[in-house]
């Protein structure tokens, strides 16, 4: 583990058994060029992260890619988000062209550069599936954002990242029945689905930060001007109930209505989201705040 400029970074426990395990049966080389493909892909997500000012706390290699751990989570603009979740994948792009240029050129061997390209092009398309936390997960979670509240995005891109971790473990147990010995594709399904399932325990906390970092977001929106996404409830609709129907990249009115479709109140989402956090139960109705 090392700490540099408040960010540590770390060494996953596979990457690191990979490590040893490449040393131990002669492919060193092979394994010293993964891991430097690896950091190369992080440092881009990394450069992203901080050209937007984002706080990184940790950057984790793994054998397959990394992770950036970040405190803005769900707080920024989606578009910086899928930014930065798609920088660590174009450092393929460039690092395959230079490959190809070296081989033109007659720099080194052939047989390493077509190595360092098949493992580029591994790498980045492995990081591009729809399963968090990889690139393509993340890619997605923005873009399911600009059409279902946040709190259903987080939530089915668990359940897709857990049914996309579990076929990759059933394909690495048909392959082993086949008597294949598919170790790498089963520990990393298993670590995605373990991932996945850990990221669908903590969801309200994700959910909660949100709404925490909320005021913040909206601020932003009014400062430039935005068109309000309205919110039609009845008056008993809970409070919990409603903030799960905040989208994160729209401002919200909240239109409650009564039995006879009239309209009793008009809410700014941040009276609802200041009641929910602030003291009121979140069983509440949503009625409570102005009656």
């Amino acid at each position: 583990m090392i700490r540099r400029a408040g960010t540590t970074y770390r060494i996953h426990p596979l990457l690191t058994l990979i490590l040893i395990g490449s040393a131990l049966t002669g492919y060193f080389l092979e394994a010293a060029t993964l891991f430097g493909i690896v950091l190369v892909h992080e440092l881009g997500h990394l450069a992203a992260a901080n050209g937007f000012g984002w706080r990184v706390r940790e950057v984790q290699l793994l054998p397959f890619g990394g992770v950036v751990v970040v405190d803005e989570l769900g707080s920024v603009p989606a578009w910086e988000e899928l930014i930065v979740a798609l920088a660590g994948p174009l450092q393929h792009v460039w690092m395959i062209v230079v490959a190809f240029l070296m081989q033109w050129l007659g720099v080194g061997t052939h047989e390493w550069w077509t190595y360092f390209i098949e493992a580029n092009v591994m790498i980045g398309l492995f990081n591009l599936l729809p399963v968090m936390p990889l690139d393509g997960g993340k890619v997605m979670q923005c873009l399911l954002g600009y059409i279902l509240s946040y709190h259903n995005t987080i939530l089915y891109t668990t359940w897709i990242g857990m049914a996309l971790s579990a076929g990759v473990i059933c394909m690495a147990a048909i392959q082993l029945v086949s008597g294949q010995l598919p170790l790498n594709l089963l520990v990393i399904g298993i670590f995605l689905l373990v991932s996945n399932w850990y990221a669908y325990r903590q969801l309200p906390y994700h959910f909660f930060r949100f709404l925490m970092a909320r005021g913040q977001r909206v601020s932003r929106l009014l400062s430039r001007g935005t068109l309000a996404q309205p919110i039609v409830i009845t008056k008993h609709r809970t409070m919990a109930e409603t903030v799960k129907l905040f989208m994160r990249e729209k401002y919200h009115l909240i239109y409650v209505i009564n039995e006879n479709g009239r309209i009793q109140a008009v809410l700014p989402e941040q009276q609802l989201v200041s009641g929910y956090l602030n003291g009121k139960k979140p069983g509440s109705a949503v009625s409570d705040l102005f009656m």
